[in-house]
């Protein structure tokens, strides 16, 4: 009997797959079977499981968010109360400063406590008031001329007035007065410059400066707002 002769993958042909032996053909099979479920792989699940990885960096980074904002919502009602009560202290706090009706005689009181000092008013000259956010400041220019005790007898004086009274200083110099070299307490000395004292706002005139920032905020053309009802001076 002859030997069966051994079929070499050189001798298959491929436009004739139908004619090679069974297991060739099971084999050639099994191969693109395993060709198309890499392909599938990684056309498809690949590219899923890289759009899987980045959802979920978003669930993580939305979760962290959601816990922040959470926090921040459980916070939100003492911060409100706390903010409520800073308002009604502010309010106090204003209302111990002058009026506008007190203010004349605030500026009156206040170069009288620098005469009664015995401090010697060279200038002493309120300019107008530049209205603020819920305040309004008054600059006086100044100069003065007295001894180291009796300026501070003056910053004593006006510490006591009946009203709160704060005063800034701008542009403020102070040095000997005439030929003096140095500020001594026997030495004269002469204060120059601006200070600012300053009354609040009331109601009325609040509401007229939110109305005026508004029309200047408007567009062209826009008629202006109704007139606030009430509003007590």
């Amino acid at each position: 009997m002859s030997a069966k002769k051994k079929l070499k993958l050189s001798d298959l042909d491929f436009n004739n797959i139908g004619g090679w032996p069974q297991n060739y053909k099971i084999g050639f099979c099994v191969l693109v079977g395993l060709l198309i479920l890499f392909l599938a792989w990684f056309l498809l699940i690949k590219g899923k499981r890289d759009t899987l990885r980045g959802l979920e960096q978003t669930e993580t980074t939305l979760r962290q968010e959601f816990e922040k904002e959470q926090g921040d919502a459980a916070n939100l009602e003492p911060l409100k109360q706390q903010l409520a009560q800073m308002e009604q202290v502010l309010q106090q706090m204003l209302r111990q400063l002058p009026s506008k009706t007190e203010m004349p005689d605030l500026i009156v009181d206040i170069s009288q406590t620098a005469l009664s000092s015995g401090l010697s008013n060279e200038l002493f000259q309120p300019a107008p008031e530049s209205p603020k956010e819920f305040y309004a400041e008054k600059p006086i220019a100044l100069r003065m001329v007295g001894s180291y005790h009796q300026f501070g007898a003056f910053v004593s004086g006006v510490s006591s007035l009946p009203r709160v009274v704060i005063l800034t200083m701008h542009d403020i110099s102070l040095k000997p007065k005439g030929n003096a070299r140095s500020i001594s307490a026997s030495n004269p000395l002469e204060l120059s410059g601006t200070v600012k004292t300053y009354r609040y706002l009331d109601d009325k005139e609040i509401e007229e400066q939110e109305q005026a920032a508004a029309t200047a905020a408007a567009p062209p053309g826009t008629p202006p707002p109704p007139p606030a009802a009430g509003g007590g001076a």
